[in-house]
């Protein structure tokens, strides 16, 4: 499981307002080297998904690079829905002081989720998705 956590505190003039796809891109190229091998993405329709050098990238990408992309709306297809109720789950009653404590909470929370294969292979499991050895 690969995450990126980025905080908005309002924008600067031709910021963007949250994560685009030239992160996506880097953080794909991240973990195609960490992991040292193919990968096989399961993507939503958000449009920074959709856009056109998105696209380009992947294209380029593809002894490497696989992408299945959902139906237009399919949450139970989403693996990243149960991943996502794993973290609100220990949040949902925190008293943060500011947006860094909530950011240090979900951060720790993904780290450990991510350090536990049967919590995710879990929420595969929870999209009667199948996956192939």
């Amino acid at each position: 499981m690969f995450y990126s956590v980025r905080e908005y505190r309002g924008r600067r003039k031709g910021e963007s307002k949250g994560i685009g796809w030239r992160d996506l891109r880097d953080l794909l190229v991240r973990a195609h080297i960490q992991l040292g091998g193919p990968i096989v993405l399961v993507w939503d329709n958000l449009r920074m998904h959709l856009v056109e050098p998105m696209r380009e990238f992947i294209a380029a990408r593809a002894d490497w690079l696989t992408v299945i992309q959902l139906p237009s709306y399919a949450p139970d297809l989403n693996p990243q829905e149960g991943v996502w109720a794993l973290v609100k789950r220990d949040i949902g009653n925190l008293a943060a002081a500011d947006l860094s404590d909530i950011t240090r909470t979900v951060k720790r929370r993904l780290k450990q989720i991510q350090y536990r294969p049967d919590l995710v292979d879990g929420c595969l499991a929870g999209t009667d998705l199948i996956m192939d050895g």
